[in-house]
């Protein structure tokens, strides 16, 4: 965000944001910001970007037309926040699975009620910070204390989230998590992702197969593999390129459920996977992170015009 070096963003109570708005969607509360260059929506629940839009432009985020807004539920689309584990517990790293209490997959913060911190304005852009103290409350799932805070900076040039992790516990923290970003084409067939070329990843389709990159990624059915990279991306679809830099990543989930997984998954149309992708900012398979006590880890990530 160079331009706030020059013009420092204002912290502002809510009766002096400019371009930010509380909004009910469905049944969750939401920030929605319209500024004159930008518009962008955070859902509370999950701390969970929906949409991101620069003026005269189409979103820069897919959301599935069924998605639903509804306390307790994951919202399909967007970017959800994968924490303080990504996928299924079963196939993370002993240090991150000895913590979990429950087969479900991705981590409870997003559908967890995150705290709004901050709203910070200027001319040019706007940041949104929102935290979640996972202590006791979610002992149930998860045996760890950690503090996590996501900051979105949103202008006309992209848009950034930044992650960051602290361990409060005393003990050893051991997590993975993800920034699992869905994004549109308006045809997956003719859609790729440069930038993993001889990479390694692991094939989930092929039972957890080691393999390595030949090229730029294609999809010509479903695909779910995690690379062990963190390089700049370049998403090239149909009449849009986007730039995805991420930040504390050595690990990149490429995701796509294909016509057979797309007919089970829940609040997703059948045909819609011929519309989206997901790349995903990762700390994943043997690129999860430990932090000691007090420690703390940022993941980023921002999207640009490619």
């Amino acid at each position: 965000m160079s331009e706030s070096s020059n013009k420092p963003p204002l912290s502002l109570t809510p009766g002096q944001w400019s371009f930010t708005r509380w909004n009910t969607i469905g049944q969750l509360e939401a920030l929605e910001v319209h500024h004159p260059l930008f518009e962008a929506t955070v859902v509370l629940q999950g701390a969970h970007l929906t949409r991101f839009i620069p003026k005269n432009e189409s979103d820069w985020l897919w959301l599935s037309p069924t998605a639903r807004f509804e306390p307790g539920q994951a919202i399909r689309g967007g970017i959800p926040v994968c924490w303080p584990w990504f996928g299924d517990p079963a196939r993370n790293a002993p240090e991150v699975r000895k913590r979990v209490k429950t087969p479900s997959p991705h981590g409870f913060a997003r559908t967890a009620l995150w705290k709004l911190e901050d709203v910070r304005e200027n001319a040019h852009e706007v940041e949104i910070s929102l935290s979640l103290n996972a202590n006791d409350d979610f002992a149930d799932l998860w045996n760890g204390h950690a503090l996590a805070l996501i900051t979105f900076s949103f202008s006309v040039r992209g848009c950034q989230l930044a992650l960051t992790t602290t361990n409060l516990s005393s003990d050893p923290l051991a997590f993975s998590q993800a920034l699992h970003t869905y994004l549109p084409t308006t045809d997956i067939t003719r859609s790729r992702v440069l930038g993993l070329g001889f990479s390694n990843y692991i094939d989930t389709l092929k039972d957890w197969e080691y393999c390595t990159q030949d090229g730029p990624v294609y999809f010509d059915g479903e695909t779910d593999r995690i690379y062990e990279s963190g390089e700049p991306l370049t998403i090239a679809t149909p009449g849009a390129s986007r730039k995805l830099t991420a930040v504390g990543s050595d690990s990149t989930v490429v995701w796509n459920p294909g016509p057979d997984k797309a007919i089970a998954l829940s609040d997703f149309p059948d045909a819609a996977w011929q519309t989206m992708l997901c790349v995903e900012t990762a700390n994943a398979a043997s690129d999860y992170r430990v932090l000691n006590e007090g420690q703390s880890h940022t993941l980023g990530m921002s999207i640009g015009r490619g």
